[in-house]
């Protein structure tokens, strides 16, 4: 392994830790934990922390291929496919863990002590979580287009 390679190597992780986080999250593990757990308020409250936690690493991961594509092609990056996918990558999980996440936990909050989909608010919270759901799609649409047009693809 050449040092110089170790950006690139850091890129391809970043990739799959990223994208492969999102799908192991939301298409494994969170449905398995609805199905394991009797208690929806217990399971909703651990998927709640583990997509937090998933956001989180989708920041740093996307933050840095963000700048491994400004150094690869400096101000050409941005007209990069690679580019404009992690951007609307970063744009979804941000506006879910910013703006759509806080609105949720505010609506429970507002429900309590009852928990929020026996309240008034269950429509609200059903909508808001509904457009998370949403967005949660596209965000790992968009992560499988990225990984596949990351794969240089060679002749055997």
């Amino acid at each position: 392994m050449m040092i110089r390679q170790i950006p690139n190597y850091l890129a391809s992780l970043c990739t799959v830790l990223w994208v492969g986080g999102i799908w192991a999250v939301g298409y494994i593990a969170v449905p398995v934990l609805f199905q394991t757990l009797l208690d929806r308020q217990m399971a909703g409250l651990i998927a709640g922390k583990i997509f937090s936690l998933m956001a989180f690493i989708g920041i740093g991961c996307g933050a840095y291929l963000l700048v491994h594509q400004i150094q690869q092609y400096g101000r050409n990056a941005w007209k990069q496919k690679t580019f404009i996918l992690i951007v609307s990558m970063l744009l979804l999980v941000l506006a879910s863990q910013l703006v759509i996440q806080p609105g949720m936990v505010a609506l429970k909050a507002q429900a309590f002590p009852l928990d929020v989909m026996q309240s008034a608010l269950a429509a609200q919270f059903k909508l808001m979580h509904g457009l998370a759901s949403i967005l949660y799609l596209l965000e790992s649409m968009l992560g499988l287009v990225l990984v596949i047009i990351s794969i240089p693809i060679k002749n055997i």
